[in-house]
């Protein structure tokens, strides 16, 4: 088992940063992804970006330019810098570990982001 647990988010006003982090315990696999989603009232979960153990990132198009993620092995979190923030970027946040040997998959509780004036 895998326990995430997110911080980090907020209220932001257009154009301003936030900086999520996520902080996974439990049985932690060396080869492993983690990754954070997002889902809008009324819109399905979406991927923002991922970030392997070995450092490889991806991103979606809209996340791209804006959004860094990273991670800190030795801490077992993975942080998501969030610059030139959008309306349509207000949604719940969650964390996504999954066991690249076996693909379980584990989520956290998720976190809220509003970007309103």
């Amino acid at each position: 088992q895998v326990q995430l647990v997110e911080s980090g988010g907020g209220l932001v006003q257009p154009g301003g940063s936030l900086r999520l982090s996520c902080a996974a315990s439990g049985s932690i696999f060396s080869i492993n992804v983690m990754g954070w989603y997002r889902q809008a009232p009324g819109k399905q979960r979406e991927l923002v970006a991922a970030i392997t153990s070995g450092g490889s990132t991806n991103y979606a198009d809209n996340a791209k330019g804006r959004f860094t993620i990273s991670r800190d092995n030795a801490k077992n979190t993975v942080y998501l810098q969030m610059n030139s923030l959008k309306p349509e970027d207000t949604a719940v946040y969650y964390c996504r570990f999954v066991v690249v040997t076996t693909g379980n998959d584990y989520w956290g509780q998720g976190t809220q982001v509003t970007v309103s004036s």
